[in-house]
């Protein structure tokens, strides 16, 4: 398979939960007034496909370092499509979270399984790079999520716009039948013995590499979901755009991120990954700082407008455009023979927080601007002070070697 291949197949997996959240955040007040349903349990329909996503991984990385990465990406994207037909049909909240249970299940063979083909495949920088285009296509599928949901939304109803999810998960299917041919290098035939499974997981998780790259993808992925789970509720119902505005502004913060991604390829061409990562994490605290004082300073007044709140995201997510790619790729560098396993767990970790983070907003989404400045704050806080010890400490390229 070409360089090329991989880094649009890469991104169409990758793509999958940007599709899964980001084209279906527009629907949710919709979804709530059909439905009849709460806001905790709109805001169930997402934790629970992400405690689904983040729990799956923990199987689907075995199974794949045992058979394989293509059975398990075949057998996860039939199981997408039909579980996504069902969300289209559900006729009751019940119905739709247990949908998007499925769904995220089977969204984590996908996406656990695109973060083990990149280590497959390539060395750890060159694996950072690899990612970092993945992820730029990434953002450009992103970008057209939220508005294609708001359209769908306000036109023709929000079953439609999760109809929309269903073709994705189908093109995505089509392109891994055409073309795509395994990657695993050498199948751990003990992969799946409990006692080599639990030794697998203590030796990944005590080891400084993994938990430090962990805690920064984590860290910058849970102040994203913050501003997911929260900003439909911000800016349409507390501050009064229209679902189709907020898909546009939705578009501009994944043109931000686009632009991160390839900034990242530039300072990683230039200097180390640990180098890069620091210089990024000014922004997101910038974007954090930035976002709760303009919160408490202006919420209530005139000048107060989605700018306020776009400007600090927009700082954030240029950030995770560095953070991401460097982080996924770095966390699973030292595990050449358990490549499947490490990004199992590393994504199991990021869901597991983004589980509990959820349940919390649900909880405190009274006033929703100050839930969403919150969040990020703390989220900010926590990734900077990672990038700038455990990172500086244990991120180096000469600590990247297989163990």
């Amino acid at each position: 398979m070409s360089r090329h291949f991989v880094v649009v197949l890469l991104a169409l997996l990758l793509g999958l939960q940007a599709v899964t959240t980001d084209l279906y955040l527009p629907t949710l007040p919709a979804i709530r007034d059909s439905l009849g349903s709460s806001m905790a349990e709109i805001q169930l329909t997402l934790t629970a496909l992400l405690l689904a996503f983040g729990i799956s991984q923990l199987v689907w990385g075995p199974l794949s370092d045992r058979f394989g990465r293509k059975p398990i990406l075949l057998w996860g994207m039939g199981a997408y499509v039909l579980a996504s037909m069902a969300c289209v049909a559900a006729p009751g909240i019940d119905w739709l979270i247990v949908a998007r249970t499925v769904q995220g299940i089977a969204m984590g063979a996908a996406v656990m399984a695109a973060r083990a083909i990149v280590r497959d495949l390539y060395p750890p920088h060159e694996g950072a790079q690899v990612m970092s285009q993945a992820l730029t296509g990434l953002g450009m599928i992103a970008c057209t999520c939220a508005p294609v949901g708001g359209l769908l939304s306000d036109w023709v109803g929000w079953r439609y716009a999760l109809f929309s999810v269903t073709l994705f998960g189908l093109l995505t299917l089509g392109l891994l039948l055409w073309g795509y041919r395994e990657t695993l290098p050498q199948r751990r035939l003990d992969a799946l013995q409990w006692r080599s499974l639990w030794r697998s997981n203590v030796e990944i998780f005590r080891h400084p590499v993994f938990l430090t790259w962990c805690g920064l993808s984590s860290a910058s992925y849970l102040g994203l979901f913050t501003f997911l789970a929260t900003s439909s509720f911000v800016f349409t119902q507390q501050l009064g755009y229209s679902k189709t505005t907020y898909g546009l502004l939705m578009l501009t913060m994944s043109l931000s991120y686009i632009i991160g991604t390839i900034w990242g390829r530039w300072m990683l061409r230039r200097t180390s990954v640990h180098r890069t990562v620091g210089v990024a994490a000014v922004l997101t605290l910038l974007g954090g700082v930035l976002l709760t004082v303009l919160a408490h300073a202006g919420l209530g007044q005139a000048w107060y407008g989605a700018w306020a709140v776009m400007l600090p995201v927009y700082c954030f997510m240029f950030a995770h455009g560095v953070h991401q790619p460097c982080g996924q790729s770095a966390a699973v560098a030292p595990f050449p023979l358990k490549a499947g396993t490490a990004s199992a767990l590393n994504g199991f970790l990021m869901m597991l927080g983004a589980f509990f983070m959820g349940s919390w907003l649900g909880r405190n989404m009274d006033v929703p601007l100050f839930a969403l400045a919150h969040g990020m704050l703390l989220w900010s806080t926590v990734l900077a002070i990672v990038a700038w010890t455990a990172v500086q400490r244990h991120g180096k390229p000469l600590e990247l070697k297989a163990a």
